[in-house]
């Protein structure tokens, strides 16, 4: 059984016991998170498409951590002027577990 659940304005193919890295929540670790906008769910039986969204469908999870991933560079530069920039991001996250789908 799998479930398409969106947060953050992205789409996740979760599935129960599944660690997933989605954009960062504002919660506290070792909690509980319900994610509501499920798109379809998969089962023996067959798959279930919402318009946008399954009625009555959600995905709890456990939030493990808070944290940001690795630093990435970005330059900028441009040819006979003089000018270079070198920008430095890490982008926060939060690692959740699957915990159960709620058809």
């Amino acid at each position: 059984m799998y479930a398409i659940i969106e947060t953050g304005g992205k789409q996740y193919k979760v599935e129960a016991g599944d660690v997933v890295f989605i954009e960062k929540l504002d919660v506290e670790a070792e909690s509980e998170v319900v994610f509501d906008k499920v798109i379809a769910v998969a089962n023996d039986d067959g798959i279930k498409v919402g318009a946008p969204y399954v009625e009555g469908a959600a995905v709890t999870a456990k939030v493990l951590k808070n944290g940001k991933a690795k630093k990435i560079y970005v330059m900028t530069y441009k040819p006979k002027k003089n000018e270079k920039r070198k920008l430095g991001h890490r982008q926060p996250y939060t690692k959740v577990e699957i915990a159960a789908i709620n058809a």
